[in-house]
């Protein structure tokens, strides 16, 4: 009798373990465990202050692409660039006309009559005034071209791949290369962990250049010595996150900056210092997981954004 006992008490026992054990399991697993105190969510960060939002949105253009690739603005009018084409748009959003293009480019920048564009490693020059194209020396085969910068003198690529920046003449001489670093065995310069580059030089002369890694934009001379450069990693809507951000910038016609950014993606502007200013698109205004547009601004300071997930462009006005 006193062993029958002892049996029932171990079953009993064992049954008791083997209830703990699989609570134990199914408590650890992803949709039943408990919360992480270090965990964080994003939505909270995609809400805007609206006291922030300095524009709206106006007016959507169709562009008629299967795949947008840019856009850049010259003289008040649009280029858009997309599957093997460049489409010539007013900023009303009626077409004017149409290149035909050898490659389908990445990138593109207007610059007197010259259109510059890019793909992959090759760089392309489509002269307005007789509509020819002519296609300058390859890059290296790593090479990966995400910007070009140009002026009366210089021509400037952005190279991702080979983290550095490429100086031309206007006739596609190579004058120099650079890749950020303010000394001789710096522990880093340019930081590119994906294809996100941008440069630009302002109506001052000033050439600036995105180092997405390090969330920073940094003015350089054209010899490529670091001048200047402000920064703002942060989560937060003055900022910037991820792995490499600002995506895209450029420039309203006072010299404040225009930013355009993925992961959380969002439009925003800068004073000429670097303080932030306020809020073009936020967070909702674009798909989940969406791409970050590329950007350009008309001489009243409107802001043109190349949505690549609804393959528009959207207009935003200032409020004030």
């Amino acid at each position: 009798m006193k062993n029958k006992g002892i049996t029932i008490f171990l079953i009993a026992l064992a049954v008791i373990i083997v209830i703990i054990i699989v609570n134990e399991y199914l408590s650890d697993k992803p949709d039943k465990g408990k919360p992480n105190p270090y965990q964080y969510s994003v939505e909270e960060f995609k809400k805007i202050d609206p006291s922030l939002i300095r524009y709206k949105e106006s007016v959507n253009f169709r562009i008629g692409f299967d795949n947008p690739a840019a856009i850049a603005i010259y003289n008040d009018t649009i280029y858009a660039a997309g599957d093997d084409i460049i489409k010539i748009i007013d900023l009303k959003g009626t077409l004017s006309g149409q290149i035909n293009l050898p490659v389908s480019p990445h990138t593109l920048k207007v610059f007197n009559d010259k259109i510059f564009f890019a793909a992959g490693n090759r760089l392309f020059v489509y002269n307005m005034s007789d509509e020819s194209t002519s296609e300058w020396e390859p890059l290296e085969e790593l090479s990966f071209i995400t910007a070009i910068a140009a002026n009366a003198n210089d021509i400037f690529i952005a190279d991702a791949g080979n983290r550095r920046v490429v100086r031309y003449s206007p006739e596609g001489h190579l004058i120099s290369v650079f890749d950020g670093k303010a000394e001789e065995g710096a522990l880093h310069g340019f930081i590119i962990p994906s294809a996100y580059f941008d440069i630009e030089i302002n109506d001052e002369g000033k050439l600036w250049i995105v180092n997405p890694g390090m969330h920073s934009l940094e003015n350089y001379t054209f010899e490529g010595q670091l001048r200047s450069h402000w920064k703002h990693a942060s989560m937060k809507t003055e900022g910037f996150s991820g792995c490499c951000n600002p995506a895209f910038f450029t420039f309203l016609s006072d010299g404040r900056f225009v930013t355009s950014e993925k992961g959380l993606v969002r439009i925003k502007t800068y004073k000429v210092s670097g303080e932030f200013e306020g809020v073009v698109a936020a967070p909702d205004k674009f798909i989940e997981d969406g791409h970050a547009p590329d950007i350009a601004a008309d001489s009243k300071n409107n802001i043109y954004a190349m949505d690549f997930d609804k393959k528009v462009i959207r207009v935003f006005n200032p409020v004030d």
